[in-house]
């Protein structure tokens, strides 16, 4: 560009001091990208391991670790084995676990689910034992246990929504009873946190939170995790009781709801495909929020990197920096035990 040609709001005195494409620019945003050390000054959103949660999954017997096909990495952990996993991700810094029981014992009202010597029941104690600074937390819904794969009670075909509570309030106080840290009701019942709330503030439990899938969605992501624990529904779907993936003010809707009636977290998932919903309820709730990062996100990473497709540390990396950065106060995550990993270097 020719000073004749540049117009009198060119932002130059016409020396010669135009960069190599002839002009002047007033902003140049990649001078703060030029570094390592200039990125890190101005970076907005950070990742530690203290905002992870990891899944895991407990079996019945001794010194078993069974792989999951669909989600490499992972594994059913007999109680022994949790014990030392555990303890490597408190040595790491994740501060948390949240446990699924593997069921064997599976009848049509899941009544294993609130037997005070179950799995997860005893899987609790010897956590709380053994590593007692980990915080404990156990998913509260029925599929596990029924043999029909429905978070509630299946009566004349129809999910039983206030008979499901009752029973969601039996299992929640067995794992208080045990010494779980915080119960995480994944069944989507209405009126499940009031519920489960008024049940343990009347037995006593008033230590123990309530980590609440506000807004769980019928989600295609689930299949690993379905896998892992051989609950998928033997008929039907849970679009009754999950929620449409069409759906951004019901969320907040449901969210608003399970505060008023006493969670002490909420939570969306699925995680990425959700992340305008993460966005939306950190703007308004009251409470911490948190967001699954879920089985079929975890897999696709894995059977991308395993045919070359990307690289898997970068894809996990982004993947939960993204989540944060949505709005999320804490992710669950299959990646927890290895992103803590990659930030503790």
């Amino acid at each position: 560009m020719s000073d004749q040609d540049c117009g009198a709001d060119c932002g130059h005195d016409n020396d010669n001091d135009h960069g190599p494409g002839g002009f002047i620019l007033p902003q140049r945003p990649r001078r703060l990208r030029r570094s390592s050390a200039s990125r890190a000054l101005i970076r907005e959103t950070f990742l530690t391991p203290g905002d992870l949660i990891a899944p895991l999954f407990v079996i019945d017997g001794q010194s078993r670790r069974e792989p999951i096909p669909s989600m490499p990495g992972q594994f059913r952990l007999s109680i022994d084995q949790l014990i030392q996993e555990c303890s490597e991700l408190h040595s790491l810094g994740v501060p948390a676990v949240n446990l699924f029981g593997y069921c064997t014992t599976k009848d049509a009202s899941g009544t294993e689910a609130w037997n005070p010597d179950g799995l997860v029941q005893r899987a609790i104690r010897a956590l709380k034992d053994s590593v007692p600074q980990i915080c404990v937390q156990t998913d509260i819904a029925l599929d596990p246990y029924t043999t029909h794969g429905h978070d509630g009670l299946l009566i004349d075909g129809e999910i039983a929504n206030d008979e499901s509570v009752s029973a969601l309030c039996e299992m929640a106080l067995s794992h208080a009873e045990a010494g779980v840290d915080w119960v995480a009701p994944s069944d989507m019942m209405d009126g499940r946190i009031g519920a489960l709330r008024m049940a343990l503030e009347q037995t006593g439990h008033t230590g123990v939170g309530i980590l609440a899938y506000s807004a769980k969605y019928a989600s295609a992501f689930y299949g690993p995790f379905r896998d892992a624990l051989q609950s998928a529904p033997s008929s039907g779907d849970k679009k009754s009781y999950q929620m449409d993936p069409a759906n951004s003010r019901e969320a907040v809707h449901e969210v608003t709801l399970d505060i008023e009636e006493g969670a002490d977290v909420v939570m969306i998932k699925p995680a990425l495909a959700y992340l305008d919903i993460i966005s939306q309820v950190s703007d308004m709730s009251q409470v911490p929020v948190a967001a699954y990062n879920v089985s079929g996100e975890y897999a696709m990473a894995h059977a991308a990197a395993a045919n070359g497709w990307l690289d898997l540390e970068s894809v996990m990396m982004e993947m939960l920096i993204s989540i944060k950065r949505a709005g999320a106060d804490m992710i669950l995550t299959y990646f927890a035990k290895d992103a803590a990993m990659v930030l503790n270097r």
